[in-house]
């Protein structure tokens, strides 16, 4: 289970990193764009070609709407990485006084953690949800591309229910290390094995 749950978790990075990429891409082609055309918009090139300035202006600019996609991709590629920093304990956390305490308590805040987490990655996921019914039904769209709200909705939805999935996953592991004692999944976090 642990195997299908990390290639899950991994497969979902690699796509919200393929995603941020592009994304990354598409604000650089925007950017140099708006230079561009600002350059060719600028008195030294009306002066000295007018006329290239003018045709290069017509088609030389920032990308349409990059914005409302860097908006959209985003919020997919923050729910993509939730899994993966879930099943490996990324997320950041302060220990300063964790350590002091015994490993029992330990595992114990551990467990409490995952399962708190889990509870609220199904709690997004589900108003994630409610919000793209919502976002569908009334057929809003965006303002400059005007492509349909509920689709950003839509792929964040998928990559927050893979978070909430692999989160609870996570949280039934803690649950039973907890109770049984044993480490079923070892990340480093309590040190060596």
């Amino acid at each position: 289970m642990h195997k299908l749950m990390m290639r899950l978790a991994k497969s979902m990075a690699y796509l919200g990193g393929a995603v941020l990429t592009l994304l990354i891409i598409l604000t650089c082609v925007s950017i140099a764009g708006r230079l561009l055309n600002g350059f060719f918009h600028g008195d030294l090139m009306e002066r000295i070609a007018p006329g290239f300035s003018k045709w290069m202006t017509s088609w030389v600019g920032p990308v349409n709407g990059d914005f409302e996609l860097v908006e959209a991709g985003v919020a997919f590629a923050i729910f993509a990485f939730l899994p993966l920093c879930q099943i490996t304990a990324g997320h950041a956390s302060v220990d300063v006084v964790a350590n002091a305490f015994p490993r029992r308590v330990k595992r114990f805040l551990r467990m409490v953690t995952d399962v708190v987490f889990a509870a609220v990655l199904v709690l997004i996921a589900w108003r994630l949800a409610d919000g793209l019914a919502g976002k569908y039904s009334n057929g809003e769209t965006s303002f400059l591309l005007e492509f349909p709200i509920w689709w950003a909705y839509a792929i964040s939805l998928v990559a927050a229910v893979v978070a909430a999935i692999v989160g609870v996953y996570m949280g039934a592991i803690r649950t039973i290390e907890f109770f049984t004692g044993r480490i079923l999944v070892w990340d480093g976090v309590e040190g060596e094995q």
